[in-house]
């Protein structure tokens, strides 16, 4: 279908993905196997379910790929918020890194509403 190297959205899901696994990097290692590895799962998850998506052949499958990315964005969401009530994640990275996955959201609620859109307008 197309590069989801440009693709905004991919691009900021990685970018997130990368921030993730910093701010992750320090937590306790007794957590490696807990939160850690399901903050860092949930947030590789979202660009990788986006350029599999990019792979497919058409706007609906993609469509498909985008609702599993959201999904593993709004469990990030989740592990986030858990992560700064163990504080284990200070309140300043929360609020930097939640404000990134609320974009990534936004940003694939959107993609999906003009695959979604456009798949309306061909089938009246």
């Amino acid at each position: 279908m197309q590069d989801f190297r440009e693709l905004k959205v991919w691009v900021k899901a990685h970018a997130l993905a990368l921030a993730v696994y910093k701010a992750t990097s320090v937590f306790l290692q007794e957590e490696l196997y807990g939160v850690t590895s399901q903050m860092r799962r949930s947030a590789s998850s979202i660009p990788a379910n986006i350029a599999e998506g990019c792979g497919t052949n058409t706007r609906s499958e993609f469509a498909r790929f985008l609702q599993r990315a959201l999904r593993s964005a709004s469990e990030l969401e989740y592990h986030l918020l858990l992560s700064r009530d163990l504080s284990m994640l200070k309140d300043l990275e929360f609020r930097s890194l939640s404000a990134d996955v609320i974009e990534v959201k936004r940003m694939l609620t959107a993609l999906t509403a003009t695959l979604r859109s456009y798949r309306a307008s061909r089938h009246p």
